[in-house]
């Protein structure tokens, strides 16, 4: 079948090497793609939020299949609107626009997880209209607090800070000053956990669901888990520390009431739920929803599953996900990120990138690159994730520091630390 991939970066290249594997798969478009995709499959030049171009392109190429990568189509409604389309293929693989606030809309999460009797954090959430209201909650918390922005603000729209005085500020700036542009014009302020995160990642066909590999990915830019939030700069599978027990308590306190809740609230929901987590003296707690696959964890989830990806989209679609059998690699898998000097702040595109063909023991997913001139350059914050195998994760992140130390471009950075914590 002919398929059509939205998106350009880390995610949307694993995705695009695994389906190639796919008997089903005949032809692959990636729109955009970047630099990784164009020699694997055919770049498209558009936009995933450009829904009207999308349906022409997907009418004129009679595209059987279409598989989002990023959360904004889903946020902005392409299940919606593909479902006016007469050819169910088109309309059958992602959450619906009301499905995907769970991602969209912290507050909505928030709700959702407290009436379906799901474990979360304590909150409340405030405009720019109750800022000081939020003050005086904040003052009813104990330090660190915790500030998220309503909206999508790219994996970058939580601030966990220390003092009282700084987190009143940051609201502020949050709600009057638009500090996360629209995405914070609500915050959640969120009572903070002690414990240590992990992603759990589930693919759905509405009723029948499957579990896919655990991941523990690193948002911040520092090692030690310090500095500024990032989309993140590496990730381990599986967990460590996520045995038997944890992953029983995760799939029936957690995964199966959220499932269940989407269908007594009558939310269409097709594809993969994304449940961050935090594991607090053995008992795990949702951080929050993403309605998609996590980027770097898809680095180092999908190279895992041994099953036919577009077999698994294609039991979703018909509603037989519970038909088919979900096979894991054991082996562990971790994906190192190497960013462009500045990140997550200002940085600069353009730098020529070389190494790439002598990497020989990791695989290379593409993030923020494109050819310039037969040449390939970074064209974005974070620009390659190094993913490796191996029968622990030690050794895997061996590997891929190996592998990096043959890459270069100018201002190029990595956490050297990946994985510290589970050591």
């Amino acid at each position: 079948m002919t398929i059509l991939l939205l998106g350009s970066g880390g995610r949307e290249h694993a995705f695009a090497w695994k389906m190639l594997q796919s008997s089903h798969c005949t032809k692959l478009f990636i729109a955009p793609g970047n630099a990784g995709t164009e020699t694997i499959a055919t770049n498209v030049n558009l936009s995933p939020t450009d829904f009207e171009s999308i349906k022409t392109f997907v009418l004129h190429e009679k595209v059987e299949m279409v598989v989002v990568g990023p959360e904004d189509p889903l946020v902005k409604g392409i299940f919606d609107f593909f479902k006016m389309m007469k050819n169910k293929n088109n309309s059958s693989y992602w959450p619906s626009k009301k499905g995907a606030q769970l991602e969209g809309s912290k507050e909505f999460a928030k709700e959702f997880l407290v009436k379906h009797n799901i474990p979360t954090a304590a909150y409340d959430s405030f405009t720019a209209e109750s800022v000081e209201k939020g003050c005086l909650f904040l003052e009813t918390l104990t330090p660190p607090y915790v500030l998220k922005a309503d909206g999508l603000a790219a994996g970058k729209g939580v601030l966990i800070i220390q003092n009282l005085e700084e987190a009143k500020t940051e609201l502020r700036n949050m709600l009057l000053h638009q500090k996360f542009g629209e995405a914070s014009s609500k915050v959640v302020i969120e009572e903070f956990l002690d414990g240590i995160e992990l992603s759990c990642f589930v693919l759905t066909d509405g009723k029948n669901y499957k579990i896919l590999p655990t991941a523990k990915d690193y948002k911040r830019i520092g090692e030690g888990d310090t500095g500024l939030n990032t989309g993140g700069m590496g990730a381990v599978s599986p967990v460590p520390f996520a045995d038997s027990i944890l992953l029983g308590k995760i799939e029936n306190r957690i995964v199966k009431p959220t499932i269940e809740g989407l269908q007594k609230d009558g939310i269409v929901y097709k594809g993969f739920v994304f449940i961050g987590l935090i594991n607090v003296k053995g008992e795990p707690i949702v951080i929050e929803y993403n309605v998609r696959m996590g980027d770097p964890e898809t680095e180092v989830v999908i190279p895992r599953l041994k099953s036919d990806l577009v077999e698994l989209f294609i039991a979703v679609a018909d509603g037989k996900l519970n038909e088919v059998t979900l096979e894991i690699d054991p082996r562990s898998a971790t994906t190192i990120v190497v960013v462009s000097g500045g990140y997550p702040e200002h940085f600069e595109k353009g730098k020529v990138i070389s190494g790439i063909e002598n990497v020989t023991e990791s695989i290379v997913f593409h993030a923020g690159t494109k050819t310039d001139n037969d040449k390939i350059v970074s064209n974005g914050g974070r620009v390659l994730a190094i993913t490796s195998y191996g029968d622990t994760f030690q050794e895997t992140i061996k590997k891929s520091y190996q592998s990096i130390e043959k890459l270069h471009f100018d201002t190029m950075y990595y956490r050297k630390d990946i994985g510290f914590d589970l050591i």
